[in-house]
């Protein structure tokens, strides 16, 4: 039984304007991972407030209430349990080591993934994993998104994750991304920088902002171009949540399969024969964004070597170039 100690504090204003609608299906639509079944056992807990009252699931949220809700994030590092789970070790020593992760994993234990998480797998590999940083995170020092796959690197003891997260924080590390997005570049390279924000339509996602937000930036370079969409590899100067994904919708471009930000949708090549059941043929090939971390560079702590890693491209997203190439 896994048992919660942290949590998370959440609070909302109801914008201006919204239509009125059951609270569970508003903060469904506004609290990142969470389910409408998630939401109402979270009010029958008593975790959630309107206008500093308890409710109950059925009630209809109004512009401008304030909304309150503390939520359960993640379990006591004792608590969570090694899990025999595979992984794919690029590079390993006594300091650290680099995994290249698939798509559907989850870095670490979060509300509603409390098993099957990359750190689950890696308890069950190694007893050394740094403590330092959120607890319940041992050894993560970064991470990636969970339908996102490819590389993360993994500490083991305190000092080597201080050492790596400060590379993270002055941006030395080194990273290359590969994606498939949809249509062909006008320039075959470019950058995107734009502040990227939670968007107020849905809290769950983030827009690129003039105002608010954090400054992001990427860089990008078209590999290779294919009858509608080009095969990128992209760097980051920041690492903001999402930036990729959001930095290329922005741009018209979005990443092929990414269901959050139009990556499902015909977005170029609508008038080619039969595009429909070709676009719907790539996406049962590719139910996720095409988005991999390839290559990651960093200065070994210890032994001050430039580290430079590639991963393979995993299985879907060779397979779905292999078709586009067709």
């Amino acid at each position: 039984m896994v048992k919660i100690v942290t949590e998370k504090k959440i609070k909302i204003e109801v914008p201006e304007g919204k239509k009125k609608e059951r609270i569970d299906v508003f903060l469904a639509n506004s609290v990142e991972n969470a389910t409408r079944s998630r939401i109402q056992k979270l009010i029958k807990a008593e975790c959630v407030t309107v206008n500093g009252q308890h409710i109950k699931p059925n009630f209809i949220i109004s512009p401008c209430d304030i909304v309150e809700l503390v939520i359960p994030t993640s379990p006591r590092p004792e608590d969570t349990e090694a899990e025999d789970i595979p992984l794919n070790i690029v590079y390993e020593d006594e300091y650290l080591l680099v995994v290249n992760k698939a798509a559907g994993m989850v870095a670490h234990p979060s509300f509603g993934n409390y098993t099957g998480t990359l750190v689950n797998a890696l308890m069950h590999h190694t007893n050394k994993l740094s403590e330092t940083g959120v607890p319940g995170r041992p050894g993560i020092v970064h991470r990636i998104d969970k339908e996102t796959s490819g590389l993360l690197i993994v500490a083991k003891d305190e000092w080597t994750h201080a050492k790596l997260a400060k590379q993270f924080f002055d941006h030395t590390i080194d990273r290359e991304y590969w994606a498939v997005c949809w249509g062909i570049f006008k320039n075959r390279t470019g950058e995107v920088i734009g502040n990227i924000a939670r968007s107020n339509k849905d809290r769950k996602i983030f827009t690129v902002s003039p105002e608010e937000g954090r400054h992001a930036h990427t860089y990008y370079e078209v590999i290779e171009e294919f009858e509608f969409t080009s095969l990128l590899k992209l760097k980051l100067k920041t690492g903001r949540t999402h930036q990729i994904r959001v930095h290329m919708n922005h741009i018209k471009h979005p990443i092929f399969g990414d269901p959050t930000y139009g990556g499902r949708v015909i977005v170029y090549g609508s008038s080619l024969p039969k595009m429909k059941s070709r676009v719907d043929n790539l996406l049962e090939v590719m139910p996720r964004q095409a988005l991999h971390a390839k290559t990651l560079g960093f200065i070994h702590p210890h032994t001050k070597e430039k580290m430079f890693l590639d991963s393979e491209l995993p299985a879907d997203y060779r397979t779905l170039l292999e078709k586009l190439r067709v």
